[in-house]
């Protein structure tokens, strides 16, 4: 099973595991800050912190948390996969670890989640704004079945097909998935 074995024994020890977590993290680091400095201004939010009522700190939570599993995503990328998030320097192994092991995309549904939240929270919701976010939402929910679904099942067979019959693509298991 990938991320496993010998292979994985000798690569922790020459220290590639930590080069590929730190090009993933520089990857990841560059794509937040695109979509920070994109998402903003897009979705009418506003970071100020003088008049901004108590309780809506509180409801960042979510934010944080959605924001949380897209970082915790992308390390896996490095530290499991031995690659980075971008399809120029995709990962060499299939990872199955972390969040991963309860949907199949967890760095969008984390990036969805922080940027619903910070936008319910600090944003201006318009009709229009909402109807480009769906556009936007089924995008990205195209771009995974029409590319990176079939990317994934060229490059790691039927390890992903296993992946793919035990992990939904969208909605979280109760329980991890356990690879044998």
């Amino acid at each position: 099973m990938p991320g496993t074995g010998p292979t994985r024994a000798r690569l922790a020890g020459s220290g590639a595991d930590w080069l590929a977590t730190i090009a993933s993290l520089c990857v990841g680091a560059a794509f937040l800050a695109l979509w920070f400095w994109l998402f903003p201004p897009w979705l009418g939010i506003h970071f100020q912190r003088s008049g901004i009522a108590w309780w809506r700190w509180l409801a960042m939570i979510p934010a944080a948390f959605g924001f949380g599993v897209a970082i915790r995503c992308i390390w896996n990328f490095g530290s499991a996969g031995h690659g980075t998030p971008a399809p120029m320097a995709p990962p060499a192994r299939l990872v199955v670890v972390g969040f991963y092991r309860y949907v199949r995309n967890p760095m969008y549904l984390g990036f969805f989640l922080g940027w619903a939240d910070l936008w319910a929270m600090l944003g201006r919701v318009t009709a229009a704004r909402i109807e480009i976010s769906l556009a936007v939402i089924a995008g990205v929910a195209l771009f995974v079945y029409y590319y990176e679904e079939p990317a994934l099942r060229r490059k790691f067979g039927a390890d992903y097909d296993e992946y793919c019959r035990q992990v939904r693509r969208w909605l979280p298991r109760l329980h991890p998935w356990n690879p044998a």
